[in-house]
């Protein structure tokens, strides 16, 4: 699994039902991402992954 920041219970933790995303970054490039929820809250949370 993966971890990430939850900003509503100000916390690191694992997420849950973690997937890779593509997001759009600077200049139309593209940014991959994991993204998946907080296991406390249910708040959708976001990891931005290096270019590799």
């Amino acid at each position: 699994m993966t971890e990430g920041y939850c900003v509503k219970c100000k916390a690191k933790k694992e997420m849950k039902d973690a997937k890779e995303v593509e997001m759009k970054g600077k200049g139309g490039a593209k940014r991959r991402a994991m993204s998946g929820q907080c296991p406390s809250c249910g708040t959708k949370m976001f990891r931005i992954l290096g270019k590799a």
